[in-house]
């Protein structure tokens, strides 16, 4: 299991993580944030012994130096500088070598002496395995002075193998961060500052599940600014706050908090940023748009908009969070004026459209698309009346008008349960005189009326942003928003989402953030 410690950037962990190094002494072995991926199998094949000794202390012989410490700073980090590159990517190939030979010599000479030979699995062979679990479409092949990879598709077809100077950065992070690992002394204190780099979040935690278990000998200090790998690990997690050469370091434990999980917590605490909660999951459209209008913010989805309520209320009553800011912003969702009065009160914000994909059917944020899609002048305007008529038309459908009636009567339904307060009620009587007093006080009919005529009113003013804060059929509005752009609505998505996020046309950032609120932070 791994101690993990987070922090934003500037916070002092890369110098933490040279003072670990230095208590722990001859045990510790530091992988550094700034580090070279130079493999090249071609290198020069050395002893064993030596290979490790230029792999830990960057030296032959550490004593030469006055001792481990000593020629660590100087050999290795290079008179101890916090932003030295690290370059030992050949020493650790030198070791893999040199390592396999042994073995091969030992079992040889056993066999030749007549003596049971003994299987002895070589630290590469180790690499091999881990390596291609955690690349299922990547294996490799080795020699006694060379490594090839041999790609796979999803037909499972095989490319033409490459050496391991043609690797991609991510399959030489994965590489060498596996040797490193598997290389280290017995009870050796792994210390690896931001694991993350050049590693997809997709398989990060895969590999360093391989890495604890093949090494439970070790321990692991892993130090990231990847607040959602910190969160999903299992271990002790501390956030390091600040850094100042007089006083040290401000560390403190991941708290315990009534109504978050460690991860949420970890996330939480890992951020200098205020915090936004939003409806959402990891990976949707909506946190795509929320982190690039936001980006002062830390975005945290939390699902429904009920967790997202929660969780302000639940941050803002939370002692250990004081240093820490927080709102929230949910779907409009047919909320009337007391609703959204309600919510401003505890620090929610609401979207000016019923669900978030409406907003690329608001003319001026359709305008943009438009317009980065190559449509200009008359051909423009027409698209645009084209698409508002088609949005139009769906809410004149009497079936689709029923589904938004539907689910919006449910929602002020549950709405109003989940107010329901008993209590004040002493008796059995006076629990079921309340429930029918409170409950009769919804009348479903005239509510239902109520978004008809909200409806049917933005239909008769041509008014599409009126439509469109009620109307809340997510697939069939993306559908129609898609018409916009040749290709299907994934393609469509996929697009939207790149050109917010581009950061050398931002128009349609511009034109989503002018419409969305500015959630208040406290």
């Amino acid at each position: 299991m791994s101690t993990i410690i987070v922090g934003a950037n500037g916070s002092g962990k890369t110098r933490l993580a040279m003072e670990c190094e230095r208590q722990a002494g001859a045990t510790a072995h530091r992988i550094s944030a700034q580090r070279m991926l130079a493999l090249d199998p071609s290198i020069e094949k050395i002893s064993e012994q030596t290979a490790r000794n230029q792999l830990r202390y960057g030296y032959n012989d550490p004593q030469q130096y006055g001792g481990v410490q000593q020629a660590r700073d100087v050999n290795r980090w290079g008179q101890a500088q916090p932003r030295f590159i690290l370059n030992d990517a050949g020493s650790l190939l030198q070791v893999l070598f040199a390592e396999q030979a042994n073995v091969g010599v030992a079992v040889n000479d056993a066999a030749e002496a007549g003596m049971p030979v003994v299987g002895r699995e070589t630290v590469l062979r180790k690499l091999k395995a881990i390596f291609h679990r955690v690349l299922p479409t990547r294996s490799l092949a080795t020699t006694a002075d060379d490594i090839t990879v041999i790609a796979r598709d999803a037909e499972g077809s095989m490319s033409d193998p490459y050496n391991i100077t043609q690797m991609s950065d991510g399959e030489k992070a994965v590489f060498y961060i596996i040797g490193q690992v598997l290389v280290a002394d017995f009870g050796s204190a792994f210390i690896m500052d931001e694991p993350e780099i050049h590693v997809h979040r997709s398989i990060l935690s895969r590999l360093w599940d391989e890495l604890e278990a093949a090494r439970p000998d070790c321990a692991f200090l892993l130090i990231t600014h990847d607040l959602e790998f910190a969160a999903a690990r299992a271990g002790r997690k501390y956030v390091v706050r600040s850094y100042a050469p007089t006083t040290g370091w401000m560390i403190e434990d991941v708290p315990e908090a009534e109504g978050f999980s460690e991860e949420l917590v970890t996330l939480i605490l890992g951020s200098r940023k205020p915090v936004l909660f939003v409806e959402g999951e990891q990976g949707s459209l909506d946190i795509a748009f929320y982190r690039a209008c936001y980006p002062d913010w830390t975005v945290i989805p939390r699902g429904g908009c009920e967790s997202v309520i929660h969780s302000v209320a639940t941050m803002r009553r939370n002692a250990a969070f004081t240093r820490i800011t927080c709102a929230g912003l949910v779907d409009a969702d047919g909320r009337d004026t007391d609703d959204r009065a309600y919510l401003a009160g505890i620090g929610v914000s609401v979207l000016p459209v019923a669900e978030i994909e409406n907003l690329l059917l608001l003319p001026t944020v359709s305008q943009i698309i438009l317009a980065k899609n190559d449509f200009s002048g008359a051909e423009l305007e027409s698209k645009l009346a084209e698409v508002k008529a088609a949005v139009f038309a769906d809410a004149m459908v009497p079936e689709n008008v029923n589904e938004v009636v539907l689910g919006y009567c449910r929602r002020r339904i549950d709405q109003m349960l989940k107010r329901i307060d008993f209590s004040a009620d002493k008796s059995v009587v006076d629990l079921s005189t309340s429930y029918v007093t409170q409950t009769g006080a919804l009348d479903v009919a005239a509510i239902a009326a109520g978004i008809e005529k909200i409806i049917t009113d933005a239909i008769a003013g041509d008014d599409l942003p009126a439509l469109l804060a009620i109307y809340d059929r997510k697939k069939p509005l993306l559908a129609l928003a898609a018409r916009m752009r040749a290709g299907s609505v994934n393609e469509f998505t996929a697009w939207v989402t790149r050109a917010i996020q581009s950061k050398e046309d931002d128009r349609l950032r511009m034109a989503i953030e002018a419409v969305l609120p500015t959630p208040s932070a406290a």
